[in-house]
């Protein structure tokens, strides 16, 4: 004889596998220090993603909002497209937020020319001084510079505000034990 609560037990099997389904189905699970560079399709030069109409569209067209040409910034310069990271940044309607002042400086940092990259970093952490994924690009900054002593300074601040775990302590950790030592 079957049990009355078989139904039950079978409904809560089949909604656990949707939602097991949906989660395998849904991307691979980001790092902590990821979650600005959401997985999107790779437009074309000179196209940003709108989230809204999840497509590519012309980086100039009015539609698309200062986050999504942020974060696509961000996505750009990640994929080693560091002129057309600026490129789009020079188009948001307030440059100013510490995100986009972040990932100025990321881009800058990265085309060699560190010290700009630093001046951008410093105004992102004027802004928003808990914003640990800036701080670990800052400490990485004076790793360049040869200033290990501002590197750690900047690696105690991550400790405080994520801990010794987080992806930003590790990272800027990693770099400091792998320079050179003077």
């Amino acid at each position: 004889m079957k049990s009355p609560h078989e139904p039950i037990a079978g409904s809560r099997a089949l909604l656990l596998g949707v939602c097991l389904a949906a989660a395998l189905l849904s991307g691979p699970a980001r790092a902590a220090g990821d979650e600005d560079a959401p997985p999107k399709p790779n437009c074309p030069k000179g196209q940003v993603w709108d989230s809204a109409s999840k497509k590519c569209v012309t980086q100039v067209s009015k539609a698309v909002s200062d986050a999504d040409r942020t974060d696509y910034a961000y996505r750009l310069a990640k994929d080693e497209r560091y002129e057309e990271a600026l490129s789009l940044l020079d188009t948001l309607q307030n440059p100013n937020t510490a995100k986009a002042l972040n990932y100025r400086g990321y881009a800058t940092r990265k085309l060699g020319r560190t010290d700009e990259g630093i001046s951008y970093y410093l105004k992102s952490v004027a802004l928003d001084p808990a914003y640990a994924q800036v701080r670990e690009y800052l400490g990485e900054a004076y790793v360049i510079k040869g200033r290990l002593d501002l590197a750690q300074e900047q690696l105690a601040t991550i400790e405080t505000l994520c801990s010794r775990t987080c992806e930003e302590y590790q990272d800027l950790a990693e770099a400091i034990a792998q320079a050179p030592q003077t």
